[in-house]
C-alpha cells in the first residue's frame, strides 16, 4: 500500500473532487500550516465545537449518546478545558476514491502542545467533513485555532479496490456534514 505523492493528491482533487476546498500548496504565514504537503493534505478546524463537560453530570455512552455532556461553541478560537477534549471538523469536505484509505495524524505543533487529534480511517468511497476528536492531555486549558492547520491526512492505495466499500456497506456516517454525534 503505498502512500501517494503531491501530485498525485492535487490531481485526484482538482479532476475528482477529492477535497473541497483545496489548496494545492503550503499556507504557512503565521498560522499553523495547511494544504498540500509532501505526501499528505493539512486540513483545517473549521470554527464549530463541541466541548465536553460534566455540568450537567452526564455519562458519555456511544449507545446512548447525550448532548447534556458537552456545550456548542462558535468562533475562531475554542480553548478546551484540562484534560478534557472537544469534538471538531474540517473545513474540507473530503470523498475517497474505491481504491483508497486515508490515515489522520496529528499536527507537530499541537502535538508539542499536548494537543492530540483522533480519526479512524476514512474508507474507501466514504465522503464528509471529517469529525475530529481533539483531546488536551495537560493539566492546563489549551487553544485550538479555526481555519488553521489541525491534521495530516495520508493517502494509502490499495493493490486492488475492495469487494465492498463504505458507500455500498451503506455506513452509518456517510456524507456527515458539521460535527457528527456518536450513531449507533
Amino acid at each position: 500500500m503505498p502512500v501517494m505523492p503531491d501530485h498525485w493528491i492535487r490531481e485526484m482533487a482538482e479532476k475528482h473532487a477529492m477535497i473541497e476546498p483545496f489548496l494545492d500548496r503550503q499556507a504557512r504565514s503565521g498560522v499553523i500550516s495547511y494544504g498540500l504537503s509532501s505526501y499528505g493534505y493539512d486540513a483545517r478546524l473549521a470554527p464549530e465545537f463541541r466541548i465536553f463537560t460534566n455540568v450537567d453530570g452526564a455519562i458519555v455512552d456511544p449507545k446512548d449518546f447525550s448532548e447534556r455532556s458537552f456545550v456548542e461553541r462558535t468562533g475562531e478560537v475554542c480553548t478546551i478545558p484540562p484534560n478534557s477534549f472537544a469534538l471538531a471538523r474540517t473545513v474540507e469536505y473530503f470523498r475517497i476514491p474505491r481504491d483508497v484509505l486515508v490515515i489522520c495524524l496529528g499536527k507537530s505543533t499541537y502535538a508539542r502542545c499536548g494537543i492530540i487529534v483522533n480519526v479512524t480511517p476514512l474508507e474507501p468511497e466514504w465522503e464528509g467533513h471529517v469529525t475530529l476528536e481533539i483531546s488536551n492531555t495537560t493539566p492546563l486549558p489549551a487553544r485550538v485555532y479555526a481555519n488553521e492547520g489541525i491534521c495530516q491526512f495520508l493517502f494509502l492505495k490499495g493493490d486492488s479496490p475492495p469487494e465492498v466499500s463504505y458507500a455500498e456497506r451503506r455506513g452509518k456516517y456517510m456524507r456527515q456534514t458539521g460535527v457528527t454525534l456518536p450513531r449507533l
